[in-house]
């Protein structure tokens, strides 16, 4: 029963009316006012991009090396689950797989933080049983897949001409773009990768993912070999590309390669990359390595010729740790500061050239580029043969959203902003902090002898693949500074 106050009005009608009150002041953010951020972000961003436009006169030449197979992208919890694996109460770090009890314990090392892996699996027949799992489960999808073939896919509808070095089947080939040409092999059987994704809060037993991600597992014939070197190399010449990427050697990493195989095999990569005309830029782009002895002999045979560098929030600290002379970074901070990731490119910027002044050869570092969950941060030299810095981070953020989301159009109910409303740009105490301004989301500026751009990324809420994401971004955000 109501209380009677004086006034005539009722305890419980006050009550009731306190709530709502109180509720009002501690609602969170009015959902319009948070549309209309994003809506002004995402205005400006596509500015941004289209400030640099493509040249109709002559379009940029990229050749880009190596490897490539077919995607097998499957739901991971429910291909594990199909296997009878069973969510293992040892979540383990391994640097290749032979059984299905060490591939529970690597998926689940990887699968609660949410951090993207890839791992080479020793054993055929296991492979070859989680090949057929994957074809039999409802929604499985095939794709094009390999760093190359998929940043040269993104750099032809981009606008490029392509010269794509690997060795695939004619059904390959024949779904390319006919902007780019095939240097390579013709084989019958292309290698196979199977790509675990789940999406953020995914749970497998008592694990939860922290972010949507992947987990990729191989077995490849071709690609560890760079089968398709001496024919890119033979057409390479006469291509003239304005860029030279290289990719895909992961697929080196604990391969069962017989003694100084390798060694000969990055041998013969370093004399056709050194051999390259100084007009042509050269971009690694790296990838998920934990043999430490194959990331030393890039630093020996790939690093000193490369002017770029790509690279995720797992991979920057991973390369960073092997200049320091400490163990690989196996597993990293999967949504990093923005101070952190910049203090780490500038160690990492600093130490790469170091290294080039020391050896007294090759090409000092001029570019890199850190692409992550929340943002995008390009460090470029300046007055080096890169340009429009800020237009490529914004594209890069963009692609970001339109790779994962699987659109080219960017729906902003499936989108949100998670970096911070301001970063401090170094981690150092006293360092300046920038706030993120909707009407210019991208920010630029000058530090000793380079220039810095970060963008913030409109997140993808509603994934549709995270395979592949990080050569779309790395070749999108290439394609305007060429």
């Amino acid at each position: 029963m109501a209380i009677e106050l004086r006034s005539g009005f009722k305890y419980g009608s006050f009550l009731s009316l306190a709530v709502v009150l109180v509720a009002y002041w501690f609602r969170s953010p009015d959902s319009s006012v948070l549309n209309e951020r994003l809506d002004a972000v995402l205005s400006s961003l596509l500015r941004a991009e289209r400030k640099v436009g493509m040249s109709g006169v002559s379009r940029p030449r990229v050749a880009i090396g190596f490897g490539g197979c077919v995607d097998i992208i499957v739901d991971g919890v429910t291909l594990l689950n199909k296997m009878g694996l069973k969510p293992t109460d040892q979540p383990l770090h391994h640097d290749y797989i032979e059984n299905t009890e060490q591939l529970a314990q690597s998926f689940a090392y990887f699968f609660s933080p949410g951090a993207a892996s890839e791992r080479f699996v020793i054993n055929d027949t296991l492979f070859s049983e989680l090949v057929e799992a994957s074809r039999e489960l409802p929604g499985n999808r095939w794709s094009i897949g390999g760093n190359a073939p998929v940043m040269a896919s993104r750099m032809a509808l981009e606008g490029c001409d392509v010269l794509l070095g690997g060795s695939f089947s004619t059904d390959f080939t024949d779904i390319l773009s006919q902007r780019i040409t095939v240097a390579g092999n013709t084989v019958d059987e292309p290698d196979i990768h199977l790509i675990l994704e789940y999406p953020t809060g995914a749970t497998w037993g008592t694990y939860t993912s922290r972010r949507a991600n992947r987990y990729i597992i191989h077995s490849d014939d071709h690609n560890p070999y760079l089968d398709s070197m001496e024919q890119f190399q033979e057409k390479l010449n006469s291509f003239k590309p304005d860029l030279l990427v290289v990719g895909g050697l992961q697929m080196m990493d604990n391969f069962p390669f017989k003694q100084g195989e390798r060694e000969a095999l990055l041998g013969k990569l370093a004399k056709m990359l050194s051999s390259a005309s100084p007009q042509t830029a050269i971009h690694f782009e790296m990838a998920s390595f934990v043999d430490e002895s194959l990331m030393s002999d890039l630093l020996e045979f790939v690093l000193p010729h490369t002017d770029s560098l790509g690279m995720n929030e797992q991979e920057l600290p991973n390369l960073l740790s092997l200049f320091r002379g400490s163990n690989l970074t196996v597993l990293s901070d999967p949504n990093p500061r923005v101070a952190t990731v910049l203090d780490q490119m500038r160690e990492l910027y600093r130490l790469v050239n170091q290294h080039h002044r020391e050896a007294g050869t090759g090409r000092p570092l001029t570019r890199l580029h850190v692409h992550t969950l929340a943002f995008q941060a390009i460090i470029v030299k300046r007055g080096s043969k890169w340009k429009n810095t800020m237009s490529a981070t914004a594209k890069a953020s963009l692609t970001a959203n339109r790779h994962v989301c699987g659109s080219p159009d960017i729906d902003l109910s499936k989108a949100r902003l998670i970096l911070d409303e301001s970063f401090s740009v170094s981690r150092q105490e006293g360092s300046q902090r920038i706030p993120l301004q909707e009407s210019r989301p991208v920010s630029c500026w000058d530090e000793d002898g380079y220039e810095v751009c970060v963008a913030p990324v409109l997140v993808c809420t509603e994934v549709y693949q995270t395979a592949g994401g990080g050569d779309n971004i790395s070749a999108a955000g290439l394609v305007l500074q060429i």
